[in-house]
């Protein structure tokens, strides 16, 4: 698993990427900096506590932002799978694109709309708790010595919200500026494949400014807004080759989507000789299925009853020479923490769940029973055969692969 579970809002889930752990702590390492340079009579421990808190409070801001995007979503009758929070920030893994282009504007622009709400409404509290006007530029070092803790949190979180609502509403896809954008296109050509294309080509032109901006800032440039320096320079140019991986996978998920439009799991899925019994050794598991199949997972079942699935990594996992005496049963992965699909599943849906999972079969279950198993290769051989290449002959996996997520 690369997230875990944290709560549920709404009916949504929220998760936890354990890349945000690292996003978590740089924050809280230039916070402490900033605070300091703000507050330099602070003992270490208050600076501590209101960097760790300003930070917490900030993805909070972050999770409203993806909350609004998923409540209208909801409202238009999209699911919503999970809330995320990574290293960039938040994703709503959102199943299905929407119907409308009026239903894609106001699933993006709430989005932004809702962290300027949320900045102005802490800059004022600040402005508010503070009591400090300023009369000009040159005494703000001396106003922002003055601010309490109270003031100091709500005035960074208020200005950070409005900079994240101003960010998010460059055009470039898929930032929600960039579905603003394929929301507008999207109206004008009354094709959403047509806009997507357009868009995700935004974007990636969008990205790589940003790359290019990046690298300017790291070797000295001084750049309007977004200053100059070495970490500055580099973490722009991180965040633009982001911007345009996930733009140009964009376009290659709305192609994916098109050769699977229609098809069903049950369609796809093995029926035969699919599952293990728990009893089974490792080592008759490792000769008889690993050994001698192409498979690299096989569903564990008892009496028609799915238990779990046993992989090549759990048999990794367990010393060589315990493998004749050790039941599968005790190294597969439980059944109630594995994804599955059911027979009458569209097919881009559970393909999606596969790459999201990195599995490389997907059970499949009808009334809590093993009835058959989604297998990636065979998926992928259909795109191979259904793929209809673009322009410059680009086929499938011409991006790398499929996105796991839906970037709102």
């Amino acid at each position: 698993m690369h997230s875990f579970k944290i709560g549920r809002v709404f009916g949504v889930e929220l998760r936890v990427d354990w890349s945000w752990i690292f996003i978590f702590l740089l924050l809280t390492w230039n916070l402490l900096a900033v605070f300091s340079r703000w507050h330099p009579d602070w003992s270490p421990t208050g600076v501590v506590s209101i960097a760790v808190i300003a930070v917490l409070a900030f993805f909070a801001c972050v999770l409203l932002h993806e909350l609004a995007h998923s409540l209208v979503a909801v409202r238009y009758g999209m699911r919503v799978r999970s809330i995320t929070l990574f290293l960039f920030g938040g994703v709503s893994n959102i199943e299905q694109e929407p119907q409308s282009a009026g239903a894609e504007f106001l699933m993006a622009i709430v989005g932004p709309l809702t962290s300027l709400v949320l900045g102005f409404a802490l800059l004022l509290l600040g402005e508010l708790i503070a009591r400090l006007p300023m009369t000009s530029a040159s005494d703000a070092w001396s106003v922002l010595s003055r601010l309490g803790p109270s003031a100091t949190l709500f005035l960074w979180l208020g200005s950070i919200n409005v900079v994240i609502g101003l960010f998010n509403l460059i055009p470039g896809f898929p930032l929600d500026g960039g579905r603003v954008l394929r929301s507008a296109l999207w109206a004008i050509t009354g094709d959403l494949r047509t806009a997507t294309r357009w868009a995700s080509g935004i974007g990636q032109i969008v990205g790589w400014a940003f790359v290019v901006t990046g690298v300017a800032m790291a070797f000295g440039a001084s750049v309007p807004f977004f200053g100059t320096g070495l970490v500055g320079g580099l973490w722009l140019a991180f965040i633009g080759w982001f911007l345009r991986t996930a733009a140009s996978q964009a376009g290659l998920k709305m192609a994916i989507d098109d050769a699977l439009r229609g098809r069903t799991v049950e369609e796809f899925m093995v029926r035969d000789g699919i599952a293990v019994s728990p009893d089974l050794t490792v080592a008759t598991l490792v000769h008889d299925y690993f050994v001698r199949t192409d498979a690299r997972a096989v569903p564990v079942e008892r009496d028609g009853r799915f238990l779990g699935i046993v992989s090549i990594a759990n048999v990794r996992s367990t010393p060589m020479e315990r493998w004749a005496i050790t039941p599968i049963g005790q190294i597969m992965q439980n059944g109630g923490l594995s994804p599955h699909a059911t027979p009458s599943m569209p097919l881009a849906q559970a393909f999606e769940d596969l790459a999201r999972s990195d599995a490389d079969v997907l059970p499949v279950l009808s009334n809590d029973r093993l009835v058959g198993v989604l297998r990636r290769r065979d998926v992928a051989r259909w795109l191979e055969l259904a793929w209809k290449p673009d322009a410059k002959g680009h086929g499938p996996w011409a991006s790398g692969g499929v996105p796991s997520a839906r970037p709102v």
